[in-house]
């Protein structure tokens, strides 16, 4: 017989892990989806510049007074609304917008949507996930001022006066820090990703989030009951009475595991039989040491330092990346702070230097490539590194190393930048441990070569998985086959792993591989000496630490190296470790 249920489950991005049940809540953001284009005169160039300026400056103004209220859980990601703040200023946006109107004669919003096009395309080329995602900043801010030109209300959520789930086709940064937790039990949005700034917020505010769902506010209607397994990815529409209770029972129960990892979050992450591992976080901003440390982070792992460097019209100076760097040193002594230096194609990222044309970006002029054909705007970072390492205990990080010639060039690259420090009369450090990442395969296969040149290996698994398989992780065709567990990646980390320890070097992870519990017996079979990841990760690794042995995980490994896919790994991981695993969080 036919099923007469209205049930729905959509499948999305998991943005922030946990679980709510509740009414939807459907934001109306009066979107400007059509733009006509009409022509200018001469004569009227001006007033139409002096329109967007407008525009611009009351979008200023707004992103001001939303700064100004955000709340004391998210005073850390300030520096994202600032950004924002920057962005409407920014050559390739503003500066870009206004040339379109004095060269094309055209009207301000049409000037503002091609400024916005090409501004997004640049970031496309961009491999780092995490780095193009950065693009929806540019179209949040883009929308902010597009509403003002058209004369369209800007949403307030704070306004909302019930206890809902916000459904809504976007949310920018500056929406989500307008949350009232004690309002909104969660979120789900048509578009964003996992690395997006909404994400990143969502996760610091600890409420369900999923993202990416496509056409969820096209499927749902105002006050339907949903359910966001923020987890999991999914969200269920108009849920049956037997699929309510499950979720009520899985949500109660998460929350008390989570309750009771947060607990022991300080407590060190020793393994069942006495091994003792470093667990670390991830960040990009100063302000999300913090993060680490309360969730307990026993260091920086990967400090990106391209969040400086992003949608602005020059590099930034020397001063201004030492006191970055100097901040987070301070903060986090007398923990490490491992510096990854500039992973970007620069000439991509900022705004009035012509981009090469790159069929291939990701396997393009990017990261230690690039900072080797710039070596002033390498010496320039690595000059502040070296000063704020006089601060703390800072080590240097190089990304998408290929080769030990490279290695070679960027040695010497930091001992000049040390030599004209010695000349300024500058304090600073040069006796830094310096390693690199493992994110390239002829890096893994070459590691015993690599090994007698640097301190320290980090596999970048985001990378290094993507390589490996041949797959663009970002590709929906072919995203499906992209899987940490592959066999032959598992089989290249542990040969970095092994090459480390002959050659008495320590290696990390600091992909999101380290991230997931579910692959924690093999990461301690294969014997990493530390693991970094999302601030808010940490509890629920160090807790999981605790429960496994690391001789029953070597013997495990032996199993494991025998599967030859992915689906049998991961069978072969819930056959062992099913029951400690099930009382895992965070653990997607």
């Amino acid at each position: 017989m036919p099923s007469d249920t209205t049930e729905k489950v959509i499948k999305g991005i998991s943005g922030s892990p946990g679980i709510c049940i509740g009414k939807a809540y459907l934001v109306d953001k009066e979107g400007v989806d059509i733009i006509e284009k009409y022509s200018i005169t001469e004569d009227k160039v001006k007033k139409e510049i002096n329109r967007f300026k407008s525009a611009v400056t009351k979008a200023k103004n707004e992103l001001m007074d939303i700064i100004k209220g955000v709340s004391e859980e998210l005073r850390q990601h300030a520096g994202i609304l600032e950004t924002h703040m920057v962005l409407l200023k920014d050559k390739m946006l503003y500066g870009k917008a206004i040339d379109i109107i004095k060269n094309e004669l055209v009207n301000s919003e049409w000037a503002l949507r091609e400024a916005t096009s090409a501004a997004k395309s640049m970031f496309s080329n961009i491999a780092d996930p995490y780095l193009k995602s950065r693009s929806a900043d540019i179209e949040h801010v883009s929308e902010r001022i597009m509403r003002n030109l058209v004369g369209r209300k800007d949403v307030n959520i704070s306004n909302i006066d019930k206890r809902v789930i916000l459904v809504a086709h976007s949310l920018s940064p500056a929406e989500t820090s307008q949350l009232q937790l004690e309002k909104v039990m969660g979120f789900i949005t048509d578009r964003g990703g996992k690395a997006s700034h909404t994400s990143i917020i969502a996760r610091t505010l600890e409420i369900p989030a999923v993202l990416g769902l496509d056409n969820a506010t096209q499927l749902i209607k105002n006050d339907s009951i949903i359910i966001v397994d923020g987890s999991e990815g999914i969200v269920i529409i108009d849920p049956e009475e037997d699929t309510l209770v499950k979720y009520e029972e899985r949500s109660k129960s998460y929350e008390a595991r989570k309750a009771d990892i947060l607990r022991t979050s300080d407590q060190p992450a020793k393994s069942a039989d006495g091994h003792l591992f470093s667990i670390m976080g991830n960040i990009e901003l100063p302000e999300e040491v913090v993060a680490v440390k309360d969730h307990g982070g026993e260091g920086i792992g990967l400090f990106r330092t391209e969040f400086l460097y992003l949608g602005r019209m020059n590099f930034p100076d020397e001063r201004e990346l030492f006191h970055q760097y100097k901040e987070v040193a301070e903060l986090m002594a007398p923990h490490p702070v491992i510096i990854r230096t500039l992973d970007i194609n620069g000439d991509k990222a900022i705004s009035g230097i012509p981009a090469p044309e790159e069929a291939n970006p990701s396997l393009g002029l990017r990261a230690i490539r690039f900072c080797l054909k710039k070596p002033t705007i390498f010496k320039t970072q690595l000059r502040a590194i070296l000063r704020a390492a006089a601060y703390g205990n800072i080590r240097l990080l190089l990304p998408m190393i290929s080769g030990c010639e490279e290695i070679r060039q960027t040695l010497k690259l930091i001992d000049e930048a040390a030599e004209s420090l010695e000349k300024d009369g500058l304090a600073y450090n040069r006796d830094i441990q310096i390693g690199i990442m493992i994110e390239i395969p002829s890096a893994a296969i070459m590691a015993d070569a690599m090994a007698d040149l640097v301190d320290f290996f980090s596999i970048g698994t985001n990378d290094l998985v993507q390589y490996t398989l041949a797959i663009d992780r970002v590709n929906r065709h072919v995203a499906y086959l992209y899987n940490p567990l592959h066999p032959a990646v598992l089989r290249l980390i542990k040969h970095v792993v092994d090459t480390g320890k002959k050659k008495h070097i320590k290696t990390f992870m600091c992909g999101e591989m380290a991230s997931e519990i579910i692959n924690l017996p093999i990461l301690l079979g294969i014997g990493l000496d530390a693991l970094s990841m999302a601030p808010q990760s940490i509890p629920s690794i160090k807790s999981m630490i605790r429960k496994i042995s690391v001789s029953d995980s070597k013997l495990f490994l032996k199993d494991v190296l025998k599967q030859t896919s992915a689906l049998d790994t991961m069978k072969l991981i819930t056959d062992t470790y099913g029951d400690i695993l099930v009382n895992g969080i965070y653990n997607k």
